[in-house]
């Protein structure tokens, strides 16, 4: 149904004249007839009112299918990093109507877990913000500090709060119900080693080597890092370098490898990899995880304006290869270059402090 039949539609439905939805709308009757006639359309502006005057969303003026609407909200939610209360509460009623729908019942469950992420991290936002200045005011109280660490996923000493046990049991028992499935069996391990438990990860590893289509190299890859978690960093050196002599020009090895050294705070030897692996990388659009680390460790080695410039790199990414405009993605970028340069004008400006000093400053 196009959008003048859907007018006269909903028109009828409130018991209006056209007469009185113009009134309404602050417009003369003439333009409502000329909409349900398709002679014009709405201007753009009024849409929100006339929605909001028959009691339905804007998209519902349209009439569109559960794909498009489920598009929309996607879209929007990746191209703003707050949605208005109203229309979180639109999304959320509609992506819930449809978890009954068979056919769209997975693909609205993925959207209304975003939702809830999306908003969660909205309010995270907030809660590092407000929680970081209690702890300013008062940096000997615990206070905020907790909160802080949720918020920021900082570490915490506590191996009771700190441990992986809840994910890895999900994660077996996906692997349990799915057991040709690699996924579940990659996370599984990456936790388990997370936590130490190089036994167990060396056992699932076992298995998942066993399913069709699993990366030989993510085998050895997974090895060096069990034997890392068992403390034999030796072994865990040599699996590396065998596996660079073996695949030298493998994207899975390059970009591995780049983890790998980081990890082990490496780090002119992880920027290399990770150097080397984004130059090789022959996909259009590409992926920005290796400048993503390499900016991360110029600022860990106290290099915020190298650090600055890698997301210069970022950016152009974003908007020529990914043709990103409004997107988060690309705003948080910007974000953080401004944030890395207001840091490298700090550190140059405290290097700068005493030569600004006269004699007879210091020695008064």
């Amino acid at each position: 149904m196009d959008l003048s039949k859907k007018i006269k539609q909903l028109r009828f439905k409130s018991g209006l004249t056209q007469e009185q939805l113009a009134e309404k709308l602050g417009v003369v009757a003439q333009s409502v007839s000329k909409w349900e006639n398709a002679v014009a359309m709405p201007d753009i502006a009024t849409l929100p009112l006339l929605a909001e005057v028959f009691g339905v969303s804007i998209d519902d003026l349209f009439d569109l299918t559960a794909e498009q609407r489920f598009n929309r909200i996607e879209n929007r939610m990746d191209c703003e990093s707050e949605l208005p209360q109203d229309i979180f509460r639109e999304y959320e009623d509609y992506l819930k109507s449809q978890l009954s729908v068979e056919h769209n019942r997975k693909r609205a469950t993925e959207l209304i877990s975003y939702l809830y992420w999306h908003r969660m991290e909205t309010y995270a936002q907030k809660v590092r913000k407000y929680a970081k200045d209690a702890v300013r005011m008062a940096p000997g109280e615990k206070g905020c500090q907790w909160m802080l660490q949720k918020a920021e996923g900082h570490c915490s000493w506590d191996w009771n709060i700190s441990n992986h046990s809840k994910a890895i049991d999900f994660y077996r028992e996906l692997t349990e119900r799915a057991p040709g499935e690699r996924l579940p069996y990659m996370y599984l391990i990456d936790n388990l080693i997370a936590d130490h438990r190089s036994d167990e990860a060396e056992h699932y590893l076992g298995k998942l080597s066993s399913i069709e289509g699993f990366e030989p190299i993510m085998a050895e890859v997974y090895r060096a890092h069990i034997a890392l978690s068992r403390f034999n960093e030796p072994e865990a050196d040599r699996i590396m370098e065998e596996l660079g002599e073996r695949y030298p020009d493998s994207s899975v090895y390059l970009f591995e490898a780049a983890q790998y050294y980081a990890k082990k705070c490496d780090y002119e030897k992880a920027i290399g990899m990770y150097e080397i692996s984004f130059e090789k990388e022959t996909r259009r659009p590409r992926f920005t995880d290796e400048l993503m680390g390499i900016a991360d460790i110029y600022e860990i080695m106290g290099e915020p304006l190298k650090a600055a410039d890698t997301y210069s790199r970022i950016i152009d990414v974003l908007k020529n290869e990914w043709g990103m405009t409004e997107d988060t993605g690309l705003k948080d970028a910007i974000a953080e270059r401004e944030r890395l340069l207001k840091k490298a004008n700090s550190f140059n400006a405290s290097s700068r402090a005493p030569e600004h000093i006269g004699s007879g400053e210091l020695d008064g």
